[in-house]
């Protein structure tokens, strides 16, 4: 049971919950986006649109995340009438929710969707999208405002542009009026040519304000929050530089395989799959300088900085900053699980990579000889994203003559996913006659101070495509410059002659190959991953 002591501060209300006061300062609720618009979700059979994107679009417009008047095109090969579609997510939605997800507001969403098969043998394949979008905004007299959400493997994106540029959908000076966005999901290219030349196609029908490049590890409400933390508190930029911190180690851990995507994830790997992406940019998070104000392009802004000082990867010495692994035989949530190299569409001699500990360096006045160990694994122990900023151990220790041991550096740790939290770890004297030591923390759970749901990180890129704000998406520049320095360390890794030495075996169900453990210990560090969680 919650307890709720409210009094006033400073004429500030205070709230307890669960043993965690906050001072309530104002509701924030979702910021509705007022234009109505028609949201179009192309691939819309796939798994992605059935169980992440109408999900997040239903529960958007049961919490009032949607606009008055919207309504949804389900767009795709398979040939299906609009009922059959309502029905296709209607089951999606009871799998993933049960049937009392479906008991309020089910009907009055369902009548908002409707569906477009799309005939791939046409000279335009989205024509009958556009009249349908056409007949539609000038029946409900609506503005043409559309969003395209481009749920299908990163193979097609080019393809699919183009055939909305044909059909006259991309431009917003044609007849519908109105503003158009394309959102597209991650991988952005293979490597730095591709990824550029998938955005000149791109950008042969869309401007780069009418992109959203979705990261949807920047959508996380806990990766949201780092910024709250660092530049609203003055308590903790002070100390967020190079005199202070010894290290930070960020880490996604995966308990699943690669489940049905083995052709892609042998094209991929793990340092395309996590590094070029999810890692890289909570290391901005972590590392960006203040911008003069939260606004999208200032945001941005700084976390293309970091990118820039990246000091380029000692290819030379790859055993000294990256760890490479395969998962083998082991253990998985429900029991045991094969190697890798068993999966279904992997090569049984396969030499990818599902695991990846790569230490890199910002090369700037704040982080100047501070390395950064970004660690991705799929088969680990547990499905946890957390970020660990290990202070500097004390300058003196003035205990020595009654402490026997060292005393532990201050840890702060962002818990991302699961159980959004932010842990401090410091030291504190044991109760006793004696003097000892031993570390406590100090915990702040987000669920602590929020009843219901929060918004996931689909519905969070969802509202700010609808509202048309950049900050949690990636520029073009940011994608080529997170390419540039991860190229070479994979042109390496693929070409080197010891390329099946260099790869380390790890059991599935543990926190990857021991070699990780010897990497930080060689740099008088050690892993917190695997004592602490």
């Amino acid at each position: 049971m919650d307890s709720r002591d409210s009094r006033v501060a400073g004429g500030t209300d205070a709230v307890t919950v669960k043993n965690v006061t906050v001072l309530e300062t104002g509701t924030c609720d979702i910021e509705t986006p007022s234009a109505p618009c028609a949201i179009v979700v192309i691939g819309a059979c796939g798994d992605l649109a059935r169980r992440k994107l109408l999900r997040a679009l239903y529960r958007l417009f049961r919490n009032g995340g949607l606009p008055a008047d919207f309504f949804i095109v389900g767009a795709d090969l398979p040939d299906k009438t609009s009922r059959e579609y309502r029905d296709l997510i209607k089951e999606s939605l009871r799998e993933l929710g049960g049937e009392d997800v479906l008991q309020k507001d089910w009907s009055n969403f369902a009548s908002q969707i409707h569906y477009c098969t799309i005939d791939t043998e046409t000279a335009s394949p989205y024509a009958p999208v556009a009249d349908f979008l056409s007949d539609t905004f000038k029946k409900q007299d609506m503005p043409g405002n559309r969003l395209f959400y481009l749920a299908v493997p990163p193979s097609r994106y080019a393809d699919i542009v183009g055939d909305l540029g044909k059909a006259s959908l991309a431009p917003e000076d044609n007849g519908f009026g109105g503003w158009s966005r394309v959102v597209i999901e991650k991988p952005f290219g293979h490597d730095l040519a591709t990824a550029q030349q998938l955005n000149k196609s791109i950008q042969k029908f869309f401007r780069e304000d009418q992109i959203f490049r979705i990261d949807h590890y920047l959508a996380k409400e806990t990766v949201q929050n780092i910024l709250m933390f660092r530049f609203a508190n003055a308590i903790f930029e002070p100390v967020w530089n190079r005199r202070y911190i010894d290290h930070v180690q960020i880490m996604a851990a995966e308990t699943l395989g690669v489940e049905h995507r083995g052709v892609y994830y042998e094209h991929a790997g793990v340092l395309r799959d996590m590094f070029q992406n999810h890692m890289l940019q909570l290391l901005a998070m972590i590392a960006m300088e203040p911008p003069s104000i939260f606004e999208a392009d200032r945001v941005r802004d700084e976390r293309i900085k970091v990118f820039r000082s990246l000091r380029p990867f000692p290819v030379d010495r790859l055993d000294d900053h990256l760890v490479l692994g395969q998962y083998a035989a082991g253990n998985g949530p429900k029991g045991e699980v094969p190697a890798y190299r068993d999966e279904p569409e992997v090569d049984n001699d396969s030499l990818t990579p599902t695991f990846a500990m790569v230490k890199v360096f910002v090369d700037n006045w704040r982080w100047h000889g501070v390395p950064f160990y970004l660690c991705s694994g799929k088969r680990m122990a547990e499905k946890t994203s957390e970020i660990t900023i290990q202070f500097k151990e004390v300058p003196h220790l003035m205990f020595r003559k009654v402490l026997p041991e060292t005393i532990r550096p201050n840890l702060l740790s962002i818990r991302v996913q699961p159980n959004e939290r932010i842990t401090m770890t410091f030291q504190a004297k044991s109760p006793g006659a004696k003097i000892c030591l031993q570390p406590v923390r100090m915990n702040f759970h987000y669920a602590s101070i929020h009843e219901g749901d929060l918004l996931d990180a689909y519905e969070t890129v969802i509202l700010d495509c609808l509202l048309g704000d950049h900050t949690l998406f990636v520029r073009q520049e940011g994608v080529e410059l997170c390419w540039s320095f991860l190229s070479p360390i994979l042109e390496a890794c693929e070409t080197c002659d010891n390329r099946r030495q260099a790869l380390h075996l790890y059991r599935a169900g543990t926190w990857g190959p021991s070699r990780v453990e010897e990497l930080m210990n060689r740099d008088g560090r050690s892993w917190h991953a695997a004592r602490s969680q």
